[in-house]
């Protein structure tokens, strides 16, 4: 069963949105957003007005295969054409993955997530997202770090931010390609499986390296987000994880390792790019400039004690990874209007 169908037009490598009620640019794509299996996927095809018919570029069977805006906690989006600024934004669901006890007790369940510009690839294969840029708005307090090594198992601790609430951004440069390990196509069919077994503390060739938070003083909490570089054929693909296995201390959670891949051009490139977003028990990220998003809930008890956490860069993999930027903000908490009456 298909629920929340979102049907939408977009120029690829055009962030500017296109609003629907206007006449469409010939180049145009459009994109057939579904929510089914958990999770949101979605079809990148051509549209034909006049036959009310729309064709996707590419038809997969296995639909484990199928594009997805989100790779986490992520369900029922919508997307909207925000006229003031000429951009195309989504807003999804993230469900609770504590007990239904838990609900009655806090009185409430279900978060929405950051809402996100989208828009298409410039080879109009694929779905970029990004946090709005209000977003940034409240951050505050900056902390800035360049030209940081990370050998294997170093651990660099980011410090001078409010752990709890928090946005930071990494772009991580690996010296070498030689060591990344062969990529296995049949891993695209379970990437939590795969995030699972190469999860953050296993070495590989090149990678683990990512951040680490909410972690606490003996690290028995914590969340890892992470890559893992891989050869294909012609380009390099990378896997995210955002793995919640160790999150918590907490019985009767749902702690899955989410993960997804995206295909780089890692020889032209040169860097991998992570922005992790921390609100309490939000964890948002956005890997490769938003060509893979997870969104993970998570319940530490440092959360509940209020004791404050831990932040890490960190890298496991057998080779050096420069860190060339890593910067990192406290977050305001957000004024919401609310309509009274």
């Amino acid at each position: 069963m298909w629920e929340c169908p979102d049907f939408f037009a977009a120029l690829p490598g055009n962030t500017s949105g296109l609003d629907l009620s206007a006449a469409i640019p010939n180049r145009a794509k459009h994109v057939l957003k579904m929510s089914l299996d958990s999770c949101d996927k979605y079809m990148v095809g051509v549209y034909d007005l006049e036959a009310d018919k729309f064709v996707p570029d590419n038809v997969v069977d296995d639909r484990r295969l199928w594009l997805r805006i989100d790779y986490g906690n992520y369900y029922a989006s919508k997307s909207f054409f925000d006229a003031k600024k000429g951009r195309r934004i989504i807003w999804g669901w993230a469900n609770e993955s504590d007990s239904s006890s838990d609900d009655a007790a806090k009185g409430w369940a279900g978060i929405q997530a950051l809402p996100r510009t989208i828009w298409l690839d410039s080879d109009g294969s694929q779905l970029l997202q990004w946090p709005v840029e209000e977003v940034e708005s409240l951050r505050r307090n900056e902390t800035n770090h360049q030209g940081i090594e990370l050998k294997k198992g170093d651990m660099f601790e980011i410090k001078g931010t409010d752990t709890l609430q928090a946005d930071v951004e990494i772009e991580f440069e690996p010296g070498t390609m030689d060591e990344a390990d062969a990529f296995d196509p049949s891993w695209l069919l379970n990437t939590e499986k795969h995030c699972r077994e190469a999860d953050a503390s296993a070495p590989g060739g090149l990678g683990p390296f990512g951040l680490v938070v909410l972690a606490s003083d003996d690290m028995e909490e914590h969340t890892a987000v992470h890559f893992r570089v891989y050869k294909s054929k012609h380009k390099h693909m990378i896997l995210m994880c955002s793995d919640l296995r160790r999150s918590s201390l907490r019985s009767g959670l749902y702690t899955p390792a989410y993960g997804g891949f995206f295909e780089f051009d890692l020889e032209k490139e040169k860097k991998i790019s992570l922005r992790t977003l921390i609100d309490r028990s939000a964890v948002e990220s956005f890997g490769g400039g938003g060509r893979v998003c997870i969104m993970a809930r998570v319940y530490p008890v440092a959360l509940v004690d209020d004791r404050g956490a831990h932040m890490y860069a960190f890298n496991n993999g057998t080779t050096a990874v420069m860190v060339s930027q890593l910067k990192a903000w406290s977050m305001k908490r957000a004024q919401v209007n609310v309509k009274k009456g």
